[in-house]
């Protein structure tokens, strides 16, 4: 049972040009998390940015490190950085999808409409937009970051795919039955992300799409998608944003998809998203549609990206976090552990 999604507090002003800030509430002992979320020598190595918002306000928010550039010396960050998503990107397209569904231009359970798919006896016909949602495609894929030899993704954005992501991800063989099978997958959200290209008709559209109806109405100024050159809006990966932005971003899913009254999301949207449909096999950790779950007592879910970033919205204690940094592989159970420790010192939050 999914715990319910709270409403913005009586009396607490939505973000608007800037964000209001409050005390970090008595009980709540954050100091030690964020000093070791920006220890250079620690686990989590280098963190940019860690924003974290209570029922509403901004309690904390701290910035560090520098980007690295290949032409200039490294940028310090601040809290006007813009940062880069990785695979936060894919809820972002969530949000996008869910749009369109609500408007009858996309359909969750209809087969989708993919011409390198051509003919009835393409296996592939068969794979719906929930199954893509929920990266049960069934598709081969090889999500890695390390090995260029094997990796899909690398392929896909550095390689031969990268002026037609979708078409690439489109060329994928069958591997499973569609439905049948969890494969996390850069390729499938670039997959749905070339469909919503076709059904608004082009780059123009679509970023119009973005800018006036997600980023717009949640005050996200700072936010740039990144499109390929065949007009795809690359949602596998790229948006750049500061800090606060993508914060803006978790509290719109924390309030069920309403920002300042309007409804931006359709009614049961969030709820997608954040209802575990699979098992991830490396790891054990919960999918929902194109988010992450914890299973944990407070209904938390979280965006994920590439090197530990991360959205996470924790609806029992009306919070989200953002860790904006550079963490290997090897070291994401003590990030998921630094999450957890955080989350669970909003339990001892004093009203």
């Amino acid at each position: 049972m999914l715990i319910p999604l709270p409403g913005q507090p009586v009396g607490v002003p939505w973000p608007g040009a800037t964000w209001p800030e409050a005390p970090v509430p008595p009980g709540v002992a954050l100091e030690p998390l964020l000093g070791a979320a920006f220890d250079p020598e620690g686990p989590l190595a280098t963190t940019y940015a860690v924003v974290v918002v209570h029922r509403g306000w901004v309690v904390a928010d701290r910035y560090g490190g520098a980007l690295p550039h290949f032409d200039r010396a490294p940028e310090p960050v601040e809290p006007e950085t813009p940062l880069l998503s990785w695979s936060m990107a894919k809820s972002m397209l969530h949000a996008v999808v869910g749009m369109l569904v609500a408007e009858g231009r996309l359909d969750l359970d209809a087969p989708v409409p993919v011409a390198a798919w051509s003919g009835d006896e393409d296996p592939r016909c068969r794979i719906t937009l929930a199954q893509l949602l929920a990266m049960r495609d069934g598709l081969v894929w090889a999500e890695d970051y390390v090995d260029a030899g094997v990796s899909d993704v690398i392929e896909m954005l550095f390689g031969r795919g990268r002026e037609d992501v979708a078409g690439f991800a489109a060329d994928r063989a069958l591997a499973a039955p569609p439905g049948t099978r969890f494969n996390y997958s850069s390729g499938t959200s670039n997959l749905i992300s070339g469909l919503v290209r076709e059904v608004l008709g082009g780059r123009e559209r679509y970023e119009r799409l973005l800018v006036e109806r997600l980023f717009g109405p949640i005050g996200m100024r700072s936010a740039r998608a990144s499109f390929d050159a065949a007009g795809t809006w690359v949602a596998s990966s790229y948006v750049h944003a500061t800090a606060r932005d993508f914060a803006r971003f978790g509290l719109l899913y924390l309030r069920d998809g309403i920002w300042a009254g309007r409804r931006v999301l359709p009614e049961g949207w969030v709820d997608r998203a954040r209802t575990w449909q699979s098992t991830d096999p490396d790891g054990g950790k919960g999918y929902g549609e194109h988010w992450w779950v914890t299973g944990d007592d407070h209904g938390t879910f979280w965006a994920n990206g590439y090197e530990g970033q991360s959205i996470l919205v924790c609806p029992a204690l009306d919070l989200v976090v953002v860790r904006l940094g550079r963490t290997d592989a090897e070291h994401y159970p003590e990030l998921a552990a630094w999450r957890a420790a955080l989350v669970e010192q909003f339990v001892r939050a004093v009203p």
